[in-house]
């Protein structure tokens, strides 16, 4: 057997999880399904870890690896502090400007978020095809203000911001442009690679406002699978029934046919860019205000309805189902 591009399956990689040894007390959150950090009890505060590697494109990966980190940390309520960034490059590839032009996009996404570049690791590799940037991120929250990704309860109302997939629709417009130009002008396709920045990848800003307005009470980047395994994770995580209707999911026009041209489903295709949220009823109102009042767009998708075994129901009581991988990965696949 031999698992496809993507994540592991979902059953292989809990097994692992489960047998992985977590013998320090400090450790208040460890490795588990929709547990994208780790939560280290240190006394006065708390200190959340999180890894994640670029994979499904070249272009603009430092930037990618800043990002997808950060958006991690932020969704416990923390602030990104510290990376460590482990650059991988090709045989034959490895130019002093690919590598100064990956390390100055580092730099510049670590000075916007206040992160500082404390060390890693780079080198030529053997059998790569494309560089590969795989990072580290150390960030802190104080006692009080930590968000657990497991903390969904019943009642709770489920927001989305921006709408997806803000990051597939970059990566498809920049990787993909040849089979988009039947469809797009080359401005429509060039506002589609800079969704990378415009609505942007980034949910740090997303999170620390709806902190700040309201009871959020789980947050969650989606990721690879999009939004529909980010659903999965959060249900998995909290234990608990979500009920989420898909057309009030948003996905802009453009990122719509530039998926309909590919044949990939936008609830499936990786999202980095929203921001899914568990938010106590009360406040989501308040909440969604004060994230539109700041110019980002954001959406009451669905609900909290049980404790119990984890599910994602439609409002007519169907499963949503869940992805085995994510489409881009599925696309890359065919295209290779």
């Amino acid at each position: 057997m031999l698992f496809p591009l993507g994540k592991l399956p979902y059953d292989f990689l809990a097994k692992l999880l489960s047998q992985a040894p977590v013998t320090d007390p400090r450790v208040l959150i460890g490795p588990g399904s929709g547990l994208d950090c780790a939560v280290i009890d240190l006394g006065e505060r708390y200190l959340v870890f999180k890894s994640d590697p670029i994979t499904f494109t070249t272009d603009q990966i430092g930037w990618y690896a800043v990002q997808v980190n950060a958006n991690d940390i932020a969704t416990t309520g923390g602030v990104p502090r510290w990376m460590l960034a482990t650059l991988l490059l090709p045989e034959g590839r490895a130019t002093p400007e690919l590598v100064e032009r990956i390390f100055d996009q580092l730099s510049q996404a670590c000075a916007a978020l206040g992160i500082s570049l404390v060390g890693g690791h780079t080198e030529v590799t053997y059998g790569l095809d494309r560089p590969v940037i795989s990072a580290a991120l150390v960030g802190e929250v104080e006692k009080g203000r930590l968000v657990r990704p497991d903390g969904a309860r019943p009642g709770n109302r489920l927001l989305l911001t921006k709408g997806v997939p803000v990051e597939a629709v970059s990566i498809l417009a920049r990787e993909f442009g040849a089979h988009l130009k039947a469809v797009l002008s080359e401005d429509e396709l060039q506002e589609a690679r800079d969704y990378l920045m415009n609505p942007g990848i980034s949910v740090v800003r997303d999170a620390r406002i709806a902190v700040g307005a309201g009871r959020v009470r789980a947050m969650h980047d989606p990721t690879e699978g999009g939004l529909a395994s980010a659903l999965w994770e959060l249900a998995e995580a909290s234990r608990v029934r979500l009920v989420v209707d898909p057309q009030a999911v948003r996905v802009p026009d453009l990122a719509r046919r530039i998926c309909s041209q590919l044949g990939i489903d936008p609830l499936a295709s990786i999202a980095s860019g929203a921001l899914l949220m568990a938010v106590e009823a009360d406040d989501a109102d308040i909440i969604a205000s004060a994230l539109e009042k700041e110019g980002i767009p954001c959406a009451g998708i669905g609900r909290v309805e049980s404790e119990g075994t984890p599910e994602v129901l439609t409002p007519d009581g169907k499963a949503l189902v869940r992805p085995m991988r994510d489409e881009i990965a599925r696309l890359f696949e065919r295209e290779g």
